[in-house]
């Protein structure tokens, strides 16, 4: 008449309700309502329910508050998941190497023309150089370049990348090149009269560089057709502007890019 005996069994054992993760989707039912929808989100410590209409309802996170699967369930909130660290890009575009040390230096180099050029090289590509070992050094000029890499010796383990300012056909710059010969050197440059000029102008708030009259120096002249006192000052607004590769022309980029392959690719 009254059933099954209520005190049969271990009545004194507590009944464990398993808690459940209230992830986005998760469809479940309110016990008490019968309500029953997807989580779509929380709002004041209770779970946002959306049924198969689109209605939706807020239900408090009560212990044994709502079924699964026919089973009564204590939803929880999710714990908050660790956000991935984002990889961060070189000013070069390259994925950094986070935590790397600099690399012993390699016996090869790559050659710039002035302290400026270097300046620029170490502002845009430092830290890949730094993990792949590379040293630039700045030359003054290159008058004397096939004397200077003679003295240098490149070789197979020993290559040398070479970067020239204003390298066109038919410039002094050109003729210089021309007499470098070894497997062992790459010279590569850009049609810029200078190094700033690689530098694209609206980074500097102007149109186009100013053109300067053949026979003045060119640093001069542009500083003079900007209203700025000298190349030094000239120079470190240029520098400042530069974050990274954006900031400078294809040219320059393809040139650098180049040498570095070269200098770093293994030897035979």
């Amino acid at each position: 008449m009254y059933g099954e005996d209520v005190l049969k069994g271990d009545w004194r054992r507590r009944r464990i309700v398993p808690e459940v993760d209230a992830e986005p989707d998760l469809v479940v039912e309110d016990a008490e309502s019968g309500f029953c929808g997807a989580v779509v989100g929380f709002e004041s410590g209770a779970v946002v329910l959306e049924d198969r209409f689109g209605k939706r309802r807020n239900f408090p996170m009560l212990p044994a508050a709502f079924l699964l699967d026919g089973q009564a369930i204590t939803l929880r909130r999710p714990a908050a998941r660790p956000v991935p660290a984002q990889r961060r890009i070189t000013a070069s575009g390259s994925i950094a190497v986070d935590g790397a040390g600099a690399r012993v230096a390699r016996a090869s180099r790559i050659w710039v023309e002035g302290i400026h050029d270097a300046a620029l090289v170490e502002r845009i590509w430092g830290d890949d150089l730094r993990i792949e070992g590379v040293v630039v050094e700045p030359l003054s000029g290159i008058d004397e370049l096939a004397a200077a890499v003679r003295d240098f010796g490149p070789g197979p383990s020993r290559r040398l990348g070479v970067l020239v300012d204003h390298l066109v056909g038919g410039s002094k710059e050109s003729r210089i090149v021309a007499s470098v010969t070894s497997p062992h050197v790459l010279v590569t440059g850009h049609p810029y009269v200078d190094v700033w000029q690689a530098v694209k102008p609206e980074r500097l708030g102007i149109r186009a560089w100013p053109v300067v009259p053949p026979g003045r120096p060119w640093k001069e002249g542009v500083c003079a057709a900007l209203g700025v006192a000298e190349p030094a000052e000239m120079w470190r607004r240029i520098l400042s502007t530069v974050r990274g590769y954006h900031d400078v022309e294809t040219p320059l980029i393809n040139s650098m890019e180049r040498l570095i392959d070269f200098v770093t690719e293994p030897a035979e």
